[in-house]
């Protein structure tokens, strides 16, 4: 098969979750109740935090920072879907292929480096409770949040660029429902072996370092609460710690499951669909692990609705 260059590529077609049409319509309905609960709890979760005083402190700061990423990383991925599934028409433009690749990298990679941030937010509050107004002042807050930013959008815009010099064949068929890089790069005829090692290695880089920072963050707080004298006191500091471990949880236990998933099946069907538990369901479950586990966040939703 002959390759031909990716400037003569105008489109690929997105697959989707099945190939049998009768089931169209419910998943059509289940990703547009997946969005619409997403942005609904996610927004609550601001409004929430904005409208109450009591809640302007780094860490609903910083919650505040992981719903407006959230609610952007499925506006990413889901309206597109949904389009395609109404219109009945699987393509994808070229340009927002790539436009989509870069987007979902800068907003996966946004949350892995939150989650670590509001670990560390954790530390201090708990280890050091005394200078943690002086440590976690606004200013801080703010460069931590545009520095995760920042690392994000250069890793998207790396990856991107290879993605850029990579030629396609005819064949642009993409058996997923958004695209994804490793399904792009399968796709290309020219040598992929520098993407590949480049992907493995901003893995292992920008997801251990985050990890590490959370566990380092963890073993310190937990050393902290068992010193502490009063059962009330460690049932606190364990308590403000619950929501953050639960997301912390389900965000790399569904990657963790992705990347198992594909390592162990052929089927790239059925990575997809496991694609779904990291891509879209820890930014739906979070609004509610914050708001069911957290008494304040609880009565400032109450208060605001």
């Amino acid at each position: 098969m002959e390759p031909r260059n990716h400037t003569a590529v105008s489109e690929f077609l997105l697959l989707g979750l099945t190939d049998d049409p009768a089931l169209q319509p419910l998943i059509f309905s289940l990703f547009l109740s997946m969005y619409l609960v997403t942005i609904l709890g996610n927004l609550l979760i601001i409004l929430a935090v904005s409208s109450d005083s009591r809640l302007h402190t780094p860490m609903y700061f910083f919650l505040c920072s992981l719903s407006i990423n959230d609610i952007s990383l499925s506006t990413t991925i889901i309206p597109k879907m949904l389009v395609n599934i109404l219109r009945e028409d699987q393509s994808i433009s070229y340009m927002g292929c790539l436009s989509q690749v870069c987007f979902v990298i800068v907003f996966v990679g946004m949350e892995n480096c939150l989650l670590a941030v509001m670990a560390y937010d954790r530390y201090v509050a708990i280890c050091h409770p005394l200078r943690y107004t002086v440590l976690m002042n606004p200013c801080l807050c703010v460069l931590l949040v545009l520095v995760s930013f920042s690392i994000s959008t250069v890793d998207a815009l790396m990856h991107s660029l290879m993605v850029l010099r990579l030629s396609f064949c005819s064949d642009l068929e993409m058996p997923h429902f958004f695209c994804e890089l490793a399904q792009v790069i399968k796709l290309s005829c020219s040598d992929h072996f520098i993407d590949n090692i480049l992907i493995y290695v901003v893995a292992c880089l920008f997801g251990g370092v985050p990890v590490s920072g959370i566990i380092f963050s963890y073993v310190h707080i937990v050393s902290s609460v068992l010193r502490m004298p009063s059962a009330e006191g460690k049932h606190k500091a364990f308590s403000t710690c619950g929501s953050h471990l639960s997301v912390v949880s389900l965000f790399y236990g569904s990657g963790l499951g992705v990347y198992i998933s594909s390592a162990v099946t052929d089927s790239p069907r059925k990575t997809a669909v496991a694609s779904v538990m990291y891509t879209l369901v820890p930014q739906m479950l979070n609004p509610f692990i914050y708001s069911l586990r957290n008494r304040d966040m609880e009565e400032a939703l109450r208060k605001f609705l």
